[in-house]
């Protein structure tokens, strides 16, 4: 990856985590800090990644990816925005009744949603069925989930890992967004020798560097055997109330707040503007 390119894809996500600050602050309902976390990841894996076309969203041989931190849909829907899936006025009815894009991802409601989300754990479940229906098909198409840490908490994840494995599911790749939000009354490390003792093949990134994320998907693209990513990330990257967890998971954004983290996102644009004059 150039310069150019890492630079492109910063400011794409810049964009959408201001996208995503409008979406919840105009719902006054949602989850900032687990949407904020995740931007990095998704823009990179829609912009770098996944073999997707926006005009044809149920494109048989397409790469699937399953949101199984359901409560961050804000960043995925912001994501498929940009990427053209749906018009990017649709983002300000988030949470609205009737609204293609409601609190949880709907496959059937919203264009370039692959999976339902809803309750933690399902995700990787859901990831398995999709991985054994391509099998069938004879589809060679690569099936990502995206988890929250949190999420591992879940013996449904640990279930469904086992059985990825012991399925030979070398499509699947996991990514957990490792962004500190995990309850205190249970631990769940060391997570990477918890996933490999299942069969899979483990990697650290940095979930907020695009080189190093594009370094981690490509060893998990390197041999035919699950992998998983664990991708340390901040909770509200972007915004310092949602990063020092002075707003609560699901607290609403008054219009004060929603201007403050709009301001810090567009000193971070004007930082990288600043950047490709040198």
């Amino acid at each position: 990856m150039d310069v150019s390119q890492r630079r492109s894809l910063e400011r794409t996500a810049l964009e959408v985590r201001k996208d995503v600050v409008r979406m919840i602050g105009v719902a006054r309902s949602g989850y900032l800090g687990s949407s904020l976390s995740a931007v990095d990841i998704l823009v990179f894996m829609y912009r770098r990644l996944l073999n997707v076309l926006p005009e044809d969203p149920r494109m048989h041989d397409r790469d699937r990816m399953v949101l199984g931190k359901g409560h961050a849909c804000p960043a995925l829907y912001a994501v498929l925005a940009e990427r053209g899936f749906f018009d990017r006025k649709e983002l300000w009815n988030f949470r609205r009744l009737g609204s293609m894009l409601q609190g949880h991802p709907e496959m059937l409601r919203t264009p370039g949603i692959d999976a339902p989300g809803g309750s933690l754990g399902m995700g990787l479940g859901l990831s398995n069925g999709i991985a054994l229906a391509l099998r069938l098909d004879g589809v060679g198409s690569r099936v990502f989930c995206l988890l929250g840490e949190d999420e591992l908490q879940e013996g449904s994840v640990w279930e469904s890992a086992m059985q990825t494995s012991c399925l030979g599911l070398g499509n699947v790749t996991a990514v957990v967004d490792m962004n500190g939000k995990v309850a205190s009354a249970r631990k769940i490390q060391p997570v990477m020798d918890k996933f490999g003792s299942f069969g899979w093949r483990t990697v650290h990134a940095d979930g907020h560097d695009m080189e190093d994320l594009e370094r981690a998907f490509s060893f998990a693209a390197s041999d035919p055997v699950p992998c998983v990513i664990l991708a340390e990330t901040l909770s509200g990257k972007g915004f310092s109330m949602a990063e020092k967890d002075l707003i609560g998971a699901s607290m609403p954004l008054d219009r004060e707040m929603m201007e403050q983290a709009l301001r810090e996102l567009e000193s971070g644009t004007k930082s990288l503007d600043r950047e490709e004059e040198l």
